[in-house]
């Protein structure tokens, strides 16, 4: 959680790394045991040692925080993703991988960091940037391996592509999305078994 990703909208006064890299994590540590909710900013100042006024100067508002803070995890979580499907032999192994990947990390979130889990809840259901731009990845990466499966032939073609992804996305939507995931944690590994067998004979020529 200590890689920082900085957004040009976050920022506003100084640029200064390190200061706002300290602010960022100490943020996170705090919302890690408090709760993204409860916390204020007057809260963090206080824990970092710094005055209001001066944390205004590099971030506009708490959720200026949290969204790096979000943007931060998510990042992580698609590094895994990505780490998960590089070697796939075939696009149908590429896609069972991704499915398994997206739920692993996603349960990791849930259950590991649940204060910071709140942090995403909270941004997905406000539509935060950093999950925007995640949701961006989940469509044009399984658009991609649809793609990859219909060039090598493991899929069938005749479905318009964006149709063919769009359909796969909403199947997944209620294991990827953090506010959904938190309601579908029962038999979760099951289900994406089960799930992933039924879009790949969907999927077949």
């Amino acid at each position: 959680m200590n890689t920082s990703i900085h957004t040009a909208p976050a920022t506003r006064g100084p640029s200064d790394h390190d200061v706002r890299t300290q602010i960022v994590d100490a943020a996170t540590a705090y919302f890690t045991r408090y709760g993204y909710e409860k916390t204020t900013v007057s809260d963090l100042a206080k824990e970092i040692g710094f005055s209001k006024a001066y944390i205004y100067k590099f971030f506009d508002s708490k959720q200026a925080i949290g969204e790096v803070i979000c943007a931060n995890r998510l990042a992580e979580m698609r590094r895994a993703v990505d780490a998960a499907i590089a070697d796939a032999g075939s696009a149908s192994d590429r896609f069972r991988r991704m499915f398994r990947a997206f739920i692993e990390a996603g349960t990791q979130l849930f259950f590991e960091d649940r204060k910071l889990y709140d942090i995403a809840a909270t941004a997905a259901g406000e539509h935060w940037p950093s999950v925007q731009a995640y949701q961006r990845y989940v469509e044009e990466l399984i658009a991609r391996i649809v793609r990859e499966g219909r060039e090598s032939g493991e899929f069938e073609r005749k479905t318009p592509l964006d149709e063919t992804a769009n359909a796969i996305c909403l199947v997944m939507k209620p294991y990827v999305n953090p506010l959904l995931l938190q309601y579908n944690l029962e038999g979760v590994q099951d289900a994406t078994l089960r799930l992933s067998n039924l879009v790949l004979r969907s999927l077949a020529p």
